[in-house]
C-alpha cells in the first residue's frame, strides 16, 4: 500500500518535473527492485531473469521516449506492472507483459521479436494490449471492431483486460499533465468502459478510484466539495466508528472468533451518485463510511461463522430488514461474496456493515485473478466456479454472431455484460443469469434463439405478463410461444442483451433479404432498358447516389417503393457504365443520440462563445440535451449536418459522445457578454406555508429583477413542489438565484433541471 501511494504521489507531483539524468537512473532502479520485492513470493527458478530481460528490453526501446509531465516514459510500464503485481495479485507473466504492453506499438520491436525471446503466450497477450490502443481514436465502428478483438482476447486471457485496466489506473493517475480537452476524453472513456469492466471483474478497489479519478477531471467542483466535506467530518465519523465497533469487538473477542474490524469511507463518486438521485444534502447521506467485518475462517466453515456474526451484530444493533443483502448464498457473477446489513447504531444513525472472509474479501479486492487462484487451489465452491467462464462463453457467442460494422456494439456490450445482473429460474428450477433491466423477451433468447423467435407472452411466478415486462431477481418464467409468431423491429425496443438484439436483427436481416430480392429483379429490369448493365459499378453508384448504406437496403427499398427509380432518368450512360447526374451534398452523421435546439446567434451571440487558444469567434448552436449557459463547463462537438454544437461537461449524453466521438470534441470557453438571456430551470421543494409562493417570486422578479417564463406549483399533504423556467445571463446569476432561494424559510431543496 505504501509503495502505491509512493508511486502516486511521485507521479502526480510530475508536471514541475526537475530530476537530473543520475536521479532518474535511482528512481527507475528503485521502482524496478520494488516490483520485484512484490513479485518475490510467486518467482520459481528462472523467473527472476526473465523479468530482468523485459525490463532491460522495455528500458531500451524506450530510452529515448519521455510522458508528457517530463518523466522518463519506462516509468509507466514499470508503475503498471507494479499495479498488476501489488493491486491486482497478478504473477510473472502478466509483470513481463506489462513491462513490455507499449513496446510493438510504441517502438521498433515486433511481435516476432518478443516470440522469439518470451514465447508465443507473452506475445500473444502484447498482441492484444496493442489492438486496445487505438481503440477509443478513430470512428465509431472502428472502435467497436477493435473492441470485439479485445474481448476475444479477453475471452481467451482475461490478463490482457486486467493489465488494461491496471495501465489505465495509471494513466488516470497521471492525467495532471494532459491539456484539458484530452483530461476529457480520457476521464469519459474511463466512466463509460473501463470503470464497469473493473467492477464486472471484481475489481472493486480499483473500480471506485477510476469513478472518483473520472469524476476529478469531469465534475471538479463536485469532487472537490464532497472531498472537503469528508476531511472536514474525519474526526467526528472516526469517534462514532469507534464507539459503534466497541461493543462488537467485545462480542466477537468472546466468542473466540479471528477477525478484523473497521470503519471506511464510501467513495466520493458513490456519495455524490446518492446526493444526485436521492436530491439529498451531503449532511443527509447517511452511510458515508460502512464498518468491515473479516473473519479468519475455514473454507467449510465460511457461511455458518459469517451468519453467526451477523447473529451477533443484530443482537447488539437492531437491523433493516430490506437492507439485507445474502451474496453467500448467491455471489454476484463477478465472484463476489459477502453478507451486508443496515444496522440503527447510536445516535439514531444508521450504518452499514459488510461480514466476509480473508478469502472472499481477497476476491473483492482482486477480483478475477484471486477467484482463479482459489479455482487452481480446490478451495472456490463448485457451483461458483464456472460464473466468469460463463460470462467468457456469452461474450464469445455473442461477438462471433454479431456484424463487424455495428455501431451499437458497444452499448450493446455495455447493457448486456457490464450492467448488475438478476438471477431467475425456469419452470424445472434451472437459474439464469440476466442483466437488470431483462425482459421476458430476453429470457426467452437466453433459453434459445428459435423460442425467443416465437415468443408472444410469459408466466412470471404463474401470472400471465407480456414479452415487455421487466424481470426480477427471483422470478420464475415460462415461455409461451406460437408459430405464427415472428420477430418485428419494435422487439429491438424491448430487449437489452446483445443476444437477442442480434437474433432480432439476424431475423430482420432474412425477411429484408428475401423482400429485396424483388427489388433487385426492379433494378435489373430497369437497367437493362436503358441499356446499362446490371453490375457492380452500377450498383455502387446508384448506393451512393441515394446514400443508403447497402446494397441490401437499395434493393429492399426498390421493393417497398420508397424508391421509385424515376431519378433514373438523369443519369448518363456511357458504354453499359452508369454515371451521376451531379454530386450530393453529404448526410449528417449520428451525434450520440441527442437532439439538438437550432440556436441562430446574431453577431453579437456569436461572442459568447471562444475556442482553443486563437480566441475565434464561431457560429453555434447549444444542444437542447443539457441546455448549457456561460459559465457552465461546457465542450464543442462537430456534426457533420448542424455544424458546432455546445454541450455541458455533465450533460447526459457527455461520457458516451467524448468516448465514442473523442477526435470530434473541440475546446471550448464562454467569453463575458451579459446581453443575452438563457433559458433554464430550478426546481424548489419545500413546506406548503401561506406566503410562499409570493416570496419566491419576490425574490426572482422583486430582488434579482430576473424574467420567469412558466411557473407550477403542486401541493401534497404540506409539502409544495415547484417547476420554475427563468432566463439568466449566466452561471453566476444562477447560482445566485438558487442561493438566495435555499435561505428563504420552509425551502428544502432548489436544484438546476434541464428543460426537454
Amino acid at each position: 500500500m505504501d509503495q502505491k501511494q509512493a508511486i502516486v504521489a511521485e507521479t502526480n507531483t510530475l508536471p514541475k518535473y526537475t530530476l537530473t539524468e543520475e536521479q532518474e537512473r535511482k528512481e527507475i532502479l528503485r521502482q524496478y527492485r520494488a516490483l520485484l520485492r512484490g513479485l518475490r513470493p510467486k518467482l520459481k527458478r528462472g523467473d527472476k531473469e526473465l523479468v530482468r530481460r523485459a525490463f532491460e528490453m522495455a528500458a531500451e526501446a524506450h530510452k529515448t521516449m519521455r510522458r508528457k509531465s517530463g518523466e522518463p516514459y519506462i516509468l509507466h510500464p514499470l508503475a503498471v506492472a507494479h499495479i498488476c503485481v501489488e493491486e491486482i495479485g497478478l504473477g510473472v507473466r502478466s509483470t513481463i507483459c506489462a513491462l513490455l504492453h507499449d513496446v510493438v506499438e510504441d517502438t521498433d520491436i515486433t511481435l516476432e521479436d518478443l516470440e522469439r525471446e518470451f514465447g508465443t503466450e507473452i506475445a500473444r497477450i502484447v498482441d492484444g494490449l496493442t489492438k486496445i490502443s487505438n481503440v477509443m481514436d478513430t470512428n465509431t465502428s472502428q472502435q467497436a471492431e477493435n473492441f470485439k478483438k479485445i474481448l476475444l482476447t479477453l475471452t481467451d486471457d482475461p490478463r490482457v483486460i486486467l493489465i488494461k485496466l491496471a495501465d489505465r489506473l495509471h494513466n488516470m493517475r497521471t492525467l495532471d499533465s494532459m491539456k484539458r480537452e484530452k483530461q476529457l476524453k480520457i476521464a469519459s472513456e474511463t466512466i463509460w468502459v473501463y470503470a464497469p469492466l473493473a467492477h464486472r471483474m471484481g475489481l472493486y478497489t480499483i473500480k471506485t478510484e477510476l469513478e472518483d479519478l473520472s469524476m476529478k477531471y469531469m465534475e471538479s467542483d463536485q469532487y472537490k466539495e464532497i472531498a472537503r466535506k469528508l476531511a472536514e467530518t474525519k474526526r467526528e465519523r472516526t469517534r462514532y466508528i469507534n464507539e459503534f465497533i466497541k461493543p462488537l469487538k467485545e462480542k466477537l473477542q468472546r466468542a473466540g472468533f479471528n477477525f478484523e474490524i473497521y470503519g471506511r469511507p464510501k467513495s466520493i463518486h458513490s456519495i455524490w451518485n446518492k446526493i444526485r438521485k436521492k436530491g439529498v444534502a451531503f449532511e443527509e447521506v447517511y452511510d458515508l463510511f460502512a464498518i468491515r467485518v473479516i473473519l479468519d475462517s475455514t473454507p467449510e466453515k465460511e457461511k455458518e461463522e459469517c451468519w453467526k456474526v451477523y447473529s451477533m451484530i443484530t443482537d447488539e444493533y437492531t437491523p433493516s430488514p430490506e437492507r439485507l443483502r445474502d451474496w453467500l448464498s448467491n455471489p454476484k457473477s463477478n465472484g463476489y461474496e459477502a453478507l451486508h446489513t443496515t444496522v440503527m447504531g447510536p445516535q439514531g444513525k444508521w450504518v452499514e456493515v459488510q461480514i466476509r472472509t480473508k478469502r472472499m474479501n481477497e476476491i473483492a479486492e482482486k477480483g478475477l485473478a484471486a477467484h482463479y487462484k482459489y479455482k487452481e487451489g480446490g478451495t472456490s465452491q463448485e457451483k461458483d466456479e464456472d460464473r466468469f467462464d460463463k460470462w467468457f462463453t456469452q461474450i464469445r457467442e455473442v461477438i462471433s454472431s454479431q456484424d463487424t460494422d455495428s455501431v451499437d456494439f458497444l452499448q450493446d456490450f455495455k447493457t448486456s455484460f457490464l450492467a448488475e445482473e438478476i438471477y431467475v429460474y425456469t419452470p424445472k428450477g434451472d437459474v439464469k443469469m440476466l442483466p437488470v433491466g431483462s425482459t421476458a423477451l430476453d429470457f426467452a433468447f437466453s433459453i434459445h434463439s428459435a423460442i425467443g423467435s416465437k415468443c408472444i407472452g410469459a408466466k412470471v411466478n404463474h401470472k400471465l405478463v407480456p414479452i415487455s415486462h421487466k424481470l426480477r431477481s427471483g422470478d420464475q418464467i415460462e415461455i409461451i410461444t406460437s408459430n405464427k409468431q415472428k420477430p418485428t423491429e419494435d422487439w429491438l425496443n424491448i430487449v437489452v442483451t446483445a443476444k437477442a438484439k442480434s437474433k432480432i436483427k439476424d431475423s430482420l436481416k432474412e425477411e429484408k433479404r428475401a423482400i429485396a430480392e424483388d427489388g433487385k429483379y426492379i433494378m435489373q429490369r430497369k437497367l437493362e432498358n436503358m441499356g446499362a448493365a446490371f453490375n457492380q459499378h452500377n450498383i455502387d453508384e446508384l448506393v451512393n447516389f441515394y446514400k443508403v448504406p447497402s446494397q441490401l437496403d437499395l434493393f429492399y427499398n426498390i421493393a417497398v417503393k420508397t424508391f421509385d427509380l424515376k431519378e433514373l432518368k438523369d443519369f448518363h450512360v456511357l458504354g453499359d457504365k452508369l454515371e451521376q447526374p451531379k454530386p450530393v451534398k453529404p448526410v449528417a452523421e449520428p451525434t450520440g443520440k441527442t437532439q439538438e435546439t437550432e440556436y441562430k446567434p446574431s453577431k453579437k451571440d456569436s461572442e459568447l462563445i471562444i475556442f482553443g487558444e486563437s480566441s475565434d469567434k464561431i457560429m453555434y448552436s447549444l444542444a437542447k440535451c443539457c441546455n448549457p449557459i456561460p459559465g457552465d463547463d461546457v465542450f464543442g462537438f462537430v456534426s457533420t449536418g448542424k455544424g458546432l454544437i455546445i454541450h455541458r461537461i455533465n450533460c447526459p449524453n457527455a461520457a458516451q459522445m467524448m468516448a465514442n466521438y473523442g477526435h470530434r470534441i473541440v475546446k471550448t470557453k464562454w467569453a463575458k457578454n451579459k446581453e443575452i438571456s438563457f433559458l433554464t430551470g430550478i426546481k424548489i421543494i419545500g413546506m406548503d406555508d401561506v406566503g410562499v409562493i409570493n416570496k419566491i417570486t419576490n425574490v426572482i422578479s422583486g430582488e434579482l429583477r430576473i424574467n420567469i417564463s412558466a411557473l407550477t406549483i403542486e401541493s401534497k399533504e404540506g409539502l409544495f413542489q415547484g417547476s420554475i423556467r427563468v432566463f439568466v445571463h449566466d452561471k453566476e446569476e444562477l447560482d445566485e438565484l438558487v442561493n438566495r432561494l435555499k435561505q428563504l424559510e420552509g425551502i428544502q431543496t432548489v436544484d438546476r433541471f434541464d428543460i426537454e
